[in-house]
């Protein structure tokens, strides 16, 4: 899915979400006499549940504005396993499953992507814990099924904002609240509860009138369909996009209002002073923040987009550019409706005999296994999946990659395959180059063949790119066609590449009119040797390295902080179960102590007035016998 700005949305969500953290976790500039707890932390962290909720309702919504036939028909994910970018094993398995329930899992997606981010700003939190969850289980259902690198984990992420810190001091064993049931319920949780339940059953009614839920009890499955046309999914959206905003804004008000009591309760003058200059600055970006993201998100509906107050969009120009805010809108049209486009490339010495170059992760040999590469990201991969669905004069880098090819450039090879031994022209670049364009299909679980069953079937569709060579003249002219020259002035430089191209400056051309980086520089250089470093193995390995790595970290630190040798020393220590109360001098618990000291403080004032007493007799004795 690409964005308005052309920037694929995972990278557009990349760039929100690291903005946010900037806010959410600043620099403290009073280190030594902040906690960790900060009283304006509400405001900026409601950033992140709004960006949830708009990543989510837009990505929902405009699976019906596009008015896909398949989306409209329930059909989506009969094609979408095998469609997808780089599927999974997972993906296989879940092609096979049965079409009715394929039907009944595009309704779901409707609910939790439309119906459910509504309970974001619900006041009542067992509603939003479970928004959360139903989040996390489209997002983990997700990645098992395909590879979108760190996508969905970053959603994921953003779904964390929906908690508190009693559901995950609970998940820690660190839990401070006591729950105990008393009886008879206040009012309060008893209207909580109501409400809570009703919430359940609308949804559940709004569902089963809206998608004509029914169960067939003579086939035993359970039919579904779309109970509502396009011009009334277009009223209802036009009607509640801009009562959503209010919604976002009387939520942002509450949290803004809550900070400043907050800020009122901090105790010192100095203190309180600091955290109201805090609370003021950060209200402020989270309004700004806020009024900006109201012009990507009202794209879904362009009559309430031009509602919006001229200043926001005059706010939202000065700013469109570092892509603070952004659109999103996942799925929008199922590709691959008649077979999964697939660009093959071929290379010769001699134009007789054609040998297939197999990339490291997209679909290519039929035997071969769909991989799992999550949280990476393989660009080029992800590039052809792209191409395949337009004329090659659509991607311009394309002829860039050929072009590369046929000169044996290692840095591109190394995008097609890390190992040199995979690669059939690693002796020699191929004289010849040229791409066909097949359809592919998942095999099915009834199907038989001899040895091995394939993951995959394809047919021939046509040619993709003509067989060219160095200095065809074919070659050449789509290269000055793209703005790619190639000549003795001609250079390689890094650059921004081609809207939809890989992120690689080997695969662009460029006449010598730019100035060209210094290699001797640090940043090349280091650069270069982290190159050669992981040289020998895959992305997915070096990601995961890291990972594991930054994990036995966090592990370590956490065991170095636990108290080393025995239990902590208690003051009074009891006696153990099952032993006597006095063991022979040994150490008492506290009341038997408090109790003795009493007895021992008695004794003494009794020692005292005995002292006393017998001192004034004696003065009386001695009286009288005077």
């Amino acid at each position: 899915a690409v964005g308005d700005s052309g920037v694929p949305c995972r990278d557009s969500l990349l760039l929100e979400a690291g903005f946010l953290a900037v806010l959410v976790a600043p620099l403290r500039l009073l280190k030594w006499g902040s906690t960790a707890w900060r009283a304006h932390d509400g405001i900026t962290f409601w950033l992140v549940r709004w960006l949830l909720f708009r990543l989510m309702f837009a990505s929902g919504v405009v699976k019906l504005t596009s008015r896909c036939p398949t989306w409209w028909g329930l059909t989506a994910l009969t094609y979408h396993y095998e469609t997808q970018c780089i599927p999974t094993p997972a993906a296989w398995f879940a092609h096979q499953l049965p079409v009715w329930f394929q039907k009944f899992s595009v309704v779901a997606t409707y609910v939790i992507e439309i119906a459910i981010p509504l309970f974001f700003f619900a006041p009542i939190r067992r509603l939003r814990l479970f928004a959360f969850y139903s989040q996390v289980l489209l997002q983990v259902l997700i990645i098992l099924t395909g590879n979108y690198n760190f996508f969905n984990m970053l959603t994921i992420v953003l779904a964390f904002s929906l908690l508190d810190e009693e559901h995950v001091g609970r998940w820690l064993g660190r839990s401070k609240r006591r729950h105990t049931s008393t009886w008879p319920p206040s009012l309060r949780s008893l209207l909580s509860t109501l409400l809570e339940l009703s919430t359940y059953s609308f949804l559940l009614y709004w569902s089963i009138q809206y998608f004509s839920l029914e169960i067939n009890w003579e086939k035993r499955l359970l039919d579904s369909k779309v109970a509502f046309t396009y011009h009334e999914f277009t009223t209802w959206l036009r009607a509640v996009t801009l009562p959503l905003v209010g919604l976002g804004f009387l939520s942002l008000s509450w949290e803004i209002l809550s900070a400043m009591y907050r800020c009122a309760c901090v105790r010192g003058c100095f203190w309180k002073l600091w955290a109201t200059l805090q609370w003021a600055i950060f209200a402020t970006a989270t309004m700004g923040m806020f009024a900006i993201s109201l012009v990507p998100f009202t794209y879904i509906d362009y009559e309430s987009n031009g509602k919006l107050w001229p200043g926001i969009h005059q706010m939202f120009n000065a700013v469109e550019r570092f892509q603070l805010v952004n659109s999103y809108g996942l799925f929008r049209r199922m590709t691959g409706v008649g077979g999964r486009p697939e660009v093959v490339l071929e290379g010769s010495y001699d134009k007789q005999t054609w040998t297939e170059i197999e990339f490291m992760y997209k679909p290519g040999n039929v035997s071969m296994a769909p991989p799992v590469v999550a949280p990476h990201q393989p660009r080029l991969d992800w590039q052809m999946w792209f191409a395949a669905l337009a004329h090659h004069s659509s991607s311009p880098w394309f002829t860039s990659f050929v072009y590369r090819l046929l000169q044996g450039k290692k840095d591109v090879i190394r995008l097609v395959q890390v190992d040199e031994s995979q690669y059939p022209f690693s002796a020699r670049p191929p004289v010849y180059i040229r791409a066909q364009l097949y359809k592919y299909w998942f095999t099915g679980s009834a199907e038989s063949s001899e040895g091995p069953v394939p993951w995959w079937r394809r047919q021939h569709a046509q040619e993709f790119f003509p067989t060219v060579s160095l200095g065809d003249p074919t070659l050449e002219s789509l290269l000055g066609q793209h703005g790619l020259k190639v000549g003795p002035g001609a250079v390689a430089v890094p650059r921004s590449p081609p809207r939809g191209s890989p992120d690689s400056p080997s695969l662009t051309l460029q006449d010598k009119t730019l100035p060209k980086r210094s290699a001797d520089a640090f940043l090349p250089r280091f650069l270069q040797s982290l190159r050669r470093l992981s040289h020998p193995f895959s992305g997915p390995a070096v990601l995961w390295s890291l990972y594991l790595v930054a994990a036995t970290i966090c592990l370590l630190r956490a065991l170095g902080r636990r108290p080393r040798g025995g239990a902590p020393p208690t003051r009074h220590k009891g006696p153990r179960r099952g032993e006597p109360a006095d063991r022979g001098g040994g150490e008492k618990n506290g009341q038997v102590r408090r109790k003795e000291a009493k007895e021992a403080e008695e004794k003494g004032e009794g020692r005292a007035r005995g002292v006393a007493d017998g001192h004034g007799d004696g003065l009386r004795g001695t009286k009288k016998k005077k």
